[in-house]
């Protein structure tokens, strides 16, 4: 790719960026969000045309004008958002468009594939239900075994392990190398620093829209990617600052919903970050919304300040001082098709309100204040959500639970999906929220992250806390890991 350029209505997205991927390489693809990275592999893919600029493989220019143009050219691509069908099965999904049939689809081999793709990945995914019924990490591996399905030459993953335990990225890196093995090269895109030096062989990364560097993995470190990446040094990655105060803020006592929340109890003290973690499918997030909720429970307490509240609904939860930054932005925190100032301001309409009626413009100052500090990069307010970046659709959920300045803030894997200088802003945000005297619920499957920021750590196994960790000036990854798997 030379000198690609790509502008949409008020935002150039792409100015001048070439990149080279030789045979059987794996090439990581860096940057901050809205770096251009998502917009350059949508060329690729077929989904967008570039203004200006050539794309050539193999020495021979091609115009990917459609989806199937780059299928057709050996191009596979997993995007960052899922493109799935939620009401068709894993293995529907993976065939969908290329069905295989003579008179007839023939559905029992395209199932039996389907298993054996899952095999090849080493993974157990039920093959009969509906995606949409499917966890995150569960869609994500119907989303890799869709693409390689395909016979590609050139596989684009786009944040791959963004929902997947150790042991999940671990066989996707074996798969990895075995494509790799077979010819076929890779551009991999991931926010986590550690797999980018355990996966590839050399590193592209994008800044504003324009290309700012390459590198053989080899020739760099860690601290050198990062400041590539953001343009500056980065001392801390984890600028942790207790704040903790012994007063417990929240209670919670013999929390219970069938075989996936068992038996929950504990305390969140003020001023605390208590870490919430343990293998995809632990009960995790099935805790928060049990506290949020968002789903009702069989049976236990919740307490805030002394007080039992009876919360039945999201509702109740917020108007308690209870606020859930939920795991998938994309289907439970945003509405993508309305702008991004009417996201921010849905939860909030009552702040805004006088007799009745909402003041855009107490609204729009409101907003500006968060699109100044958590640089949420848009050209203007009434941005429809969809045409975000991932990382920037994260902070406008952020934005809008923060504005209603809860006592409680839970957050549901945080920094999935987000850049390492957009990860920075969002723990000094925690930070500053904790010394303010708020309290933080973090779930995160990133466990150096779990370590860095947390005062406290939970490790939950099949539904029940199977841990807790007080000691953080010790505590190691494999210590947590012991206990997340029971």
């Amino acid at each position: 790719m030379a000198g690609i350029e790509k502008s949409f209505p008020g935002v150039r997205a792409l100015d001048g960026v070439s990149l080279t991927l030789q045979h059987a390489q794996v090439l990581a693809l860096m940057g901050e969000n809205g770096a251009g990275k998502s917009t350059l592999i949508k060329m690729l893919g077929g989904a967008h045309q570039p203004d200006a600029g050539t794309i050539e493989i193999d020495g021979e220019p091609v115009q990917l004008a459609s989806p199937r143009d780059a299928m057709e050219a050996g191009i596979g691509v997993i995007y960052q958002e899922f493109n799935l069908v939620p009401y068709l099965t894993a293995w529907e999904n993976i065939f969908l468009g290329r069905e295989q049939h003579g008179l007839f689809v023939a559905r029992g081999t395209e199932r039996l594939q389907a298993q054996e793709l899952f095999e090849r990945l080493g993974v157990e995914v039920p093959l009969d239900v509906p995606c949409g019924q499917m966890s995150v990490a569960e869609q994500q591996l119907v989303e890799i075994a869709k693409a390689l399905s395909q016979k590609v030459r050139i596989l684009v993953m786009d944040e791959p392990s963004a929902a997947l335990t150790p042991q999940e990225v671990e066989k996707l890196f074996d798969i990895i190398r075995d494509l790799k093995s077979q010819g076929i090269s890779i551009i991999y895109i991931s926010h986590r620093l550690d797999e980018i030096f355990t996966i590839a062989d050399a590193i592209t990364v994008l800044r504003d829209g324009q290309y700012a560097g390459s590198s053989d993995v080899s020739d760099i470190d860690r601290r050198g990617l990062i400041e590539l990446m953001v343009g500056r040094s980065i001392e801390n990655e984890y600028p942790r600052k207790a704040s903790v105060k012994p007063i417990v803020k929240l209670r919670v006592t013999g929390l219970n919903r069938g075989n996936r929340v068992r038996d929950v109890s504990f305390g969140l003290r003020q001023g605390e970050i208590l870490g919430l973690t343990g293998l995809v499918g632990a009960g995790r997030t099935e805790v928060v919304r049990l506290l949020f909720g968002a789903d009702r429970r069989d049976s236990g307490t919740i307490e805030l300040d002394g007080v039992r509240l009876a919360i039945r609904s999201p509702r109740d939860a917020v108007s308690a001082g209870i606020c859930l930054l939920t795991e998938d932005r994309k289907t439970q925190g945003l509405i993508l098709g309305r702008s991004v100032r009417e996201n921010f301001g849905l939860p909030n309409l009552v702040q805004f309100a006088t007799l009745g009626m909402v003041s855009v413009s107490a609204e729009q100052t409101a907003f500006q204040q968060y699109v100044d500090s958590l640089r949420i990069r848009i050209p203007h307010q009434e941005q429809l959500a969809v045409n975000l970046s991932g990382g920037n659709q994260q902070k406008v959920v952020l934005a809008k639970w923060l504005q209603q300045n809860a006592d409680v803030l839970i957050f549901d894997e945080p920094t999935r999906g987000i850049d390492v200088g957009a990860k920075q802003e969002i723990y000094q945000l925690m930070n500053d929220l904790t010394a303010a005297g708020k309290s933080i619920i973090m779930i995160s499957s990133e466990l150096p992250e779990v370590i860095g920021m947390s005062d406290r750590i939970l490790v939950m196994h099949e539904g029940r806390i199977t841990g807790e960790i007080s000691d953080m000036e010790t505590v190691s990854q494999q210590q947590i890991m012991e206990l997340a798997i029971g």
